[in-house]
């Protein structure tokens, strides 16, 4: 059974975007056109530049502001603020999410790229906001972006976080590495899997997955 690979676990790390809500919601559709607005306005480039640079710096860099930190000396305050100042109204709660995470025996976190201003609008939201013990955002990580892997190092250890009694649930294949290594139970949350040797576990229903992990 699935839950016995969850016994030891007493710290639960949650992602955020396309995690805690789903991909159909489509925030990021909103926060990428402040980023290539803001992109555009900084550096003076148009349009299908600043689109491009966006897309280089993610991949590069594990997210468009730590390329623009480390290659353009951006302060990082105005940006955040812009691009996650984003409309919230479509999304809608999810009470079984919130009873299945209520339901997690330990510590449950939220952990994101992006501020934890706006974790707290989304877990608002969807309902959550009682559910977390913490959030912590890029500010918090010291501006080091997942999937560094010193991101989690100073997330963690500012939370307490044993990592060998600990689980991480993301999106992103990629942002589970550095977990993996640290000896964390990893969860590929998506709607198709991506077999990788990090990856423990994939679902593309979060709520009845965390349902199934219940004591």
């Amino acid at each position: 059974m699935v839950a016995q690979n969850f016994r030891h676990v007493r710290a639960w790390v949650f992602d955020l975007d396309n995690t805690l809500y789903p991909p159909e919601a489509r925030l990021f559709d909103q926060i990428e056109a402040r980023m290539v607005a803001f992109v555009m306005r900084a550096l003076g480039l148009d349009r299908a530049s600043a689109d491009r640079l966006r897309a280089d710096y993610l991949a590069r860099y594990g997210t468009t502001l730590a390329g623009l930190m480390a290659v353009h000396g951006l302060d990082p305050a105005d940006y955040l603020i812009e691009v996650h100042d984003i409309d919230l109204s479509h999304l809608a709660p999810e009470p079984a999410l919130a009873s299945a995470i209520a339901a997690l025996p330990g510590r449950k976190i939220v952990y994101t790229n992006g501020t934890r201003a706006y974790a707290g609008r989304v877990l608002a939201a969807r309902g959550l906001s009682g559910n977390f013990d913490a959030v912590y955002g890029v500010h918090e990580a010291g501006y080091l972006p997942k999937p560094d892997p010193r991101a989690f190092q100073t997330v963690f250890a500012r939370d307490g976080i044993d990592a060998s009694r600990a689980a991480m649930f993301e999106d992103d294949p990629r942002n589970l590495t550095a977990p993996h290594a640290m000896g964390m139970r990893t969860v590929h949350v998506a709607a198709k899997p991506a077999p990788a040797d990090h990856i423990h576990h994939h679902t593309d229903d979060l709520a009845a997955f965390l349902h199934r992990l219940a004591p």
